[in-house]
């Protein structure tokens, strides 16, 4: 049975009471993206929504295409329907993920309406709807990423209770320096965009894809040099463990809509990000997957989306042989099939609106897989 403390119950941790499968000894254990899945924390869109983009951060990682007229006009939380729907598929991937025998822990989400501040600055949260964005499982460790989003500083507070649990039962966890997030960190280019400084490091987990004993890690609006060199040196400290830079496929946020590891030797590629010259050179050799054009979910209910189109190839690998992907990506699922892989179709009708498809909605803890060489 799961083990929590003795003043919680398995339903305070939203945990699955079921028997949680044997894999040797670690409480957690993820390598990559792609191995036996056998434990998995999934997302809550309750009370989802965006901060005010007057502040500069928000802008930078939300809507970094609005005026700043548009940008007095927007916040707050997102439509009703939208959440309520969004809730609906995550029940049903829930549901989808036990019935392969994945252990699912779905903590219930933050309360994102109180204001909360830090020096020069105060914000409301965003949500608690993407556990991938801002914690990065490397092995038995668990990071706290340090976001460039002031709006996301205490995102996962839902988490701690887990993490708690999993550190008693032997799993280690670690934070980044917090950073201060003044307005010096956040700068604008020669046309006005907003783009990250370097006073300080900052960068999102979902910056980041795991590849055994190798890492990548996408230079961007949310993740910047100097949190690479960060994540470079404290992962040295785990085992030195490769991290490879990306740098100038794609300046927008995170990394999973333009790259997407399927199995050893086989890659899904963003073909409006990356080409065959720019394909980074340790994947150079793989098989590729170019992704056929993305087929839109459903008409989005805002004009204003946090995710492009892409977010239809942001998947989740159960094993090699499995993914669940959003079922209106036929073209995808085709593609897939053809290489071996069977595909659970289903569906997050608003993973547009809220930023996120099913790899951005989950949290991988305990994976088959180990710090395995994919690369030599």
């Amino acid at each position: 049975m799961t083990v929590v403390p003795d003043t919680q119950s398995a339903a305070d941790l939203g945990t699955d009471s079921g028997p949680r499968p044997e894999f040797g000894a670690k409480a957690v254990n993820s390598w990559d993206e792609f191995s036996p899945l056998r434990e998995i924390v999934v997302g809550d869109a309750t009370g989802a929504g965006v901060p005010s983009q007057t502040d500069v951060s928000a802008w930078l990682n939300d809507y970094p295409e609005l005026t700043l007229s548009e940008r007095e006009q927007v916040g707050g939380q997102f439509p009703k329907r939208a959440v309520e729907e969004t809730n609906e598929d995550l029940a049903d991937l829930v549901t989808t993920l036990r019935e392969m025998g994945v252990v699912v822990h779905q903590p219930p989400a933050s309360d994102h309406e109180q204001e909360f501040g830090g020096p020069g600055w105060k914000t409301k949260g965003r949500h608690s709807y993407c556990p991938r964005d801002l914690a990065l499982v490397i092995g038995s460790t668990i990071i706290e990423a340090p976001s460039p989003s002031r709006g996301r500083y205490f995102e996962l507070s839902n988490m701690r209770d887990l993490f708690q649990d999993y550190l008693r039962r032997g799993a280690h966890w670690l934070g980044a320096p917090r950073p201060q997030l003044r307005d010096e960190l956040f700068l604008t280019d020669e046309d006005g965009n907003p783009t990250l400084g370097e006073a300080e490091p900052a960068f999102e987990a979902a910056n980041v894809l795991r590849l055994g004993h190798d890492v990548f890690y996408q230079v961007s609006r949310s993740g910047n040099e100097l949190g690479l060199r960060w994540l470079e040196s404290t992962l040295e400290l785990l085992g030195n463990i490769r991290v490879h830079p990306l740098r100038g496929l794609y300046r927008g946020t995170h990394i999973d809509s333009t790259i997407t590891f399927l199995r050893p030797g086989l890659v899904l590629l963003n073909p409006e990000r990356v080409t065959e010259d720019t394909i980074p050179e340790p994947l150079k050799g793989w098989d590729v997957i170019w992704c056929p054009p993305i087929n839109e979910p459903v008409a989005p209910l805002l004009s204003r989306t946090l995710s492009t189109p892409w977010v239809g190839m942001n998947l989740l690998m159960v094993s090699p042989e499995l993914a669940i992907v959003d079922g209106n990506q036929t073209e995808l699922i085709r593609e897939m099939e053809k290489k071996g892989i069977t595909v659970a179709p289903r569906r997050l009708r608003h993973s547009r609106v809220l930023g996120g498809g099913f790899h951005c909605v989950t949290l991988d803890t305990v994976r088959e897989g180990g710090p395995e060489r994919y690369l030599d």
